[in-house]
This record gives structure tokens, sequence and C-alpha cells, in this order.
């Protein structure tokens, strides 16, 4: 035996000795506590039941719950949702009601345990999608939507204001005698909403003189599971700045902001 088969050899035995199991007093449920980490730093668990000549693995809703609490939406945004089912599928797992479960044949433990506690890793790493990629995201999600509305845009679209300065926005739309800057939020607070305003009050008159265009602006919030304080609203409005809430996108209002 080569060196490397003996490392090999102690990891199968320190799998082993740190996975622990144990059974509820009043149910048929095993939990079989893991040493693989999870999305806070604690062990993977897992809940095991036979039927018969069939084996059910859960994780009892709990990674799901846990992307919640880090911030990660699923359900708002089509594209995390083809995410998460694109790993599920590779894996054969299914989701009900957020809880993750696969159902196999008792022959098969070994390699559904293998294959259930890979998808629970992989859906976990989608944490990374709360923090900055999640406005990429979000971002992606309005230009699909101007996709499917056929409209004509051109993206990170950049121009310089009065100060001398230049801002970006995510999407530019021209009309015949009028012009479209589009910002999408994901999360909007005071920060980056005072930033919006700014530029399109800092570029609006050198775009309108250079183009003889009326140039107006859109925000583009992501309201979905999350609350728009009234503030931010009225703010635009002060300004004259329009804002599209990503729940109300389909209104014929909404779609004639975009139609202007």
């Amino acid at each position: 035996m080569n060196w490397i088969n003996s490392y090999v050899d102690d990891y199968y035995s320190w799998l082993r000795e740190k996975t622990f199991i144990q059974q509820g007093p009043t149910t048929d449920w095993f939990l079989i506590n893991t040493p693989f980490v999870g999305a806070f730093n604690d062990s993977i668990e897992i809940y095991a039941r036979k039927d018969g000549e069939k084996l059910i693995l859960s994780d009892n809703g709990e990674t799901m719950a846990n992307l919640e609490l880090q911030g990660l939406h699923i359900q708002g945004s089509k594209k995390r949702r083809d995410l998460l089912d694109s790993i599920l599928l590779n894996y054969g797992i299914h989701s009900e009601s957020n809880e993750l479960f696969i159902e196999t044949n008792l022959e098969n433990f070994s390699q559904s345990k293998h294959n259930f506690l890979s998808a629970i890793i992989e859906v976990n790493d989608l944490y990374v999608l709360s923090n900055n990629n999640v406005a990429s995201i979000f971002k992606e999600d309005v230009r699909n939507y101007l996709d499917s509305q056929d409209i004509i845009y051109t993206p990170d679209f950049i121009s310089k204001g009065a100060t001398g300065l230049e801002f970006n926005f995510d999407f530019q739309i021209a009309k015949k005698n009028k012009e479209i800057v589009i910002k999408s939020f994901n999360t909007i607070h005071k920060q980056n909403l005072s930033t919006f305003l700014f530029s399109w009050e800092d570029i609006k008159p050198v775009r309108e003189k250079t183009t003889k265009k009326d140039v107006s602006a859109i925000a583009v919030i992501n309201d979905i599971d999350k609350q728009i304080k009234t503030e931010y609203l009225d703010a635009l409005k002060a300004k004259n700045a329009d804002f599209i809430l990503w729940s109300e996108r389909d209104s014929g209002k909404n779609k004639g902001l975009l139609a202007a």
C-alpha cells in the first residue's frame, strides 16, 4: 500500500467517526449528522426513512431556509430558480414546499446519500448570489424583461454630465422625441438613490441640448419579498423621475413608461 492509499483510508475512517446517527423517539426518521459544513459553519444534517424497500432522504427544508436567512430568495427570480432546478436535476433531487428530498431503492443508499449531500453543498453555494452578484442577477432579469417586450435599448449606457463627470446607467432607450435612462435597484437605499438622482439631473441638460430630445429617468426597483420605503418613492416623484416596482412591471401604466 502506498502513502496515498493510507491517507484515503484515514479519510474514510474520519468520515465514519464524524458521522452520528440518532432516531427520534416518536418517529421512524433517522437523523444523520455529517461532518460536512453547512451555510452557517454547522454540520449538514439529513434525514432518512425506510418505507418497505424504498429509501427516502430529506433535508427537512433546512437548505432553502438557510438561503432565505442569508437574503437569497430563490422564488424572486426565474434565473435563480433555473439555477436551483439545474442542480437538483443533476443529482436526481426533488423539491416540494422548500423541502429537498430523494426517493430511491434501499440498495442505492450509498450513492443516493452521496448525491444528496453533494446537491445540498452545491445549493448552499448559491448564497454568493445574495451579495454583490445578486444585483447583477436582477439587472439581467430587467434586461430579459425588456427583451420580452421587444424594446430596443443600449445596455451599460455612459453619458457625461454638466459637471464633466461620466455616469453609467444600466439601459438607455432612444425614442424619436424622447430618451429614457434606466437604473435597476435590487436593493434601494439613500446612498444609491441619491447617486441615481444626481447622475440623472447632471446628464439631463447636456443630453437634451445634444440630442434635442426630452430625457427622462426610470428606476426599476425589486420589491419582491421586501418593503420599499415610501420616502424613497416620494423622493423619485419630487425629482420627476419615474419608477417601476418589479411586482407591477406588467401593468399597463408601467409598460407605457417604457414605451413612451
